[in-house]
C-alpha cells in the first residue's frame, strides 16, 4: 500500500511541475502540396479496405461461438441427468 502511495505522490509531482507546452502556428511549417495529400488519403482508404474484411470475420466468429454456446445451454437444460421411474 505505501509502494502505491509513493508512485501516486510521485507521479502527481512530476505532472505538476510539468510546463505547458506552446504551440507552433501550422500554417508556417506546413508547406506539403496536394500529392503528399492525396498519398495519406490513398493510405488511409486502403487501412479501410482491409478491416471491412477483418470485421466480417471477427462478426462471424462472434456468431458461431454465440450459436455453439446457445446449444449447450439448451442441451443442459433438457437433459437435466434425472429419470422418471414409474
Amino acid at each position: 500500500m505505501k509502494t502505491i502511495r509513493a508512485l501516486i505522490t510521485t507521479a502527481a509531482m512530476i505532472l505538476l511541475t510539468v510546463h505547458q507546452a506552446y504551440a507552433v502556428d501550422t500554417t508556417q511549417t506546413y508547406q506539403s502540396g496536394m500529392l503528399v495529400l492525396l498519398f495519406l488519403g490513398v493510405c488511409a482508404l486502403i487501412v479501410v479496405a482491409q478491416m471491412v474484411p477483418a470485421l466480417i470475420l471477427m462478426m462471424g466468429t462472434i456468431s458461431a461461438l454465440a450459436k455453439k454456446l446457445r446449444r449447450k445451454e439448451r442441451a443442459a437444460v433438457t437433459n437435466t441427468g434425472q429419470e422418471i421411474i414409474d
